[in-house]
């Protein structure tokens, strides 16, 4: 066999020892997104292309509520979304089998991007003022309505003497500006937008109370999805690993904010103001263990879930 025949064939060996990096078609993702800043990673993981580097082709849907996200992936309209923890851990309790791929946003005590927000001439200042009051929250069972019911409590407020309504993010101020409820727990951009306007003014940056690192969000999949497309799943957390690098290097600050904007589709003057959740891509067994002891406070857990089976390794 001459040089040249041997090049050949060993090349074409080669070829065929590596489909990934040459022709596997790549994975497809719909990753199903809130309008929070939290979900920067993914937002940046996108626009820096470090999921198709990875082969993965992953598309970013918009979802209004949050507390919808677990049954589009139970659907499988959604392979990857982005719960709270306190709806991936209710729909877990509920039977759905869900796992944590990585995780998106984290708490900060630095960070007043979030908090509860009374329509103006209330008059609401403390806690013991929403007794009796209708407040809209972005998700019933999501991170913002059960924080804010244990800053209730940690303060002597018992929060069921509080209505709480389901209304998506982008209806929080032309709800206060109606009339309809009387206060909104919501997150910038949106908080931002309703002070600007007058419809509505911060009663309390209630987040302090919270422990600094805890997860905001989580990147959660089936586990029949992330069993049958492991290669795909350490892709994507590897992705999203090298995105929170990115966010935390404050000479990217400008590309992503424009992340940010596209995404969630801010004017400028507000995306130039809006507080950016710190990323925290791993999530541990003891993150997941403080949420279950504030929701079983909080009686929203029949059981006791086991832990080191929910997160991917």
């Amino acid at each position: 066999m001459t040089p040249s025949r041997r090049n050949a064939i060993a090349t074409l060996a080669a070829l065929a020892a590596a489909p990934a990096a040459f022709g596997q078609s790549p994975t497809k993702i719909v990753l199903g997104y809130t309008a929070v800043t939290d979900f920067a990673s993914a937002f940046v993981a996108a626009e820096q292309g470090y999921f198709k580097k990875r082969n993965l082709d992953v598309e970013l849907k918009f979802i209004p509520l949050n507390s919808t996200i677990p049954a589009a992936l139970q659907a499988d309209s959604l392979q990857i979304g982005g719960p709270t923890p306190s709806v991936f851990l209710q729909a877990v309790d509920g039977g759905l089998d869900l796992v944590v791929l990585a995780g998106a946003g984290v708490t900060s005590k630095s960070i007043t991007g979030f908090g509860v927000v009374a329509r103006a001439g209330t008059g609401i200042k403390k806690p013991q003022d929403f007794v009796g009051k209708k407040v809209g929250v972005p998700g019933l069972g999501a991170f913002l309505q059960v924080t804010f019911r244990a800053w209730l409590e940690a303060n002597g407020v018992d929060y069921k003497k509080v209505s709480f309504v389901e209304a998506p993010f982008p209806q929080h101020g032309d709800l206060l500006r109606g009339g309809s409820i009387d206060a909104v727990v919501t997150a910038d951009p949106f908080m931002a937008r309703i002070t600007d306007s007058g419809a509505g003014y911060v009663a309390s940056y209630y987040s302090t109370f919270l422990p600094e690192g805890n997860p905001t969000i989580v990147y959660a999949a089936t586990r029949a999805w992330a069993k049958a497309n492991a290669g795909a799943v350490k892709g994507f957390r590897e992705a999203i690993v090298e995105a929170a690098a990115f966010i935390k290097d404050p000479k990217n600050d400008a590309a992503v904010r424009a992340a940010i904007g596209k995404f969630i589709k801010l004017p400028p003057e507000v995306l130039a103001k809006a507080q950016i959740s710190p990323p925290g891509p791993i999530v541990t067994e003891k993150q997941l263990a403080y949420w279950v002891g504030l929701m079983k406070g909080q009686e929203m857990l029949k059981g006791s879930p086991d832990l080191a089976t929910l997160i991917v390794r």
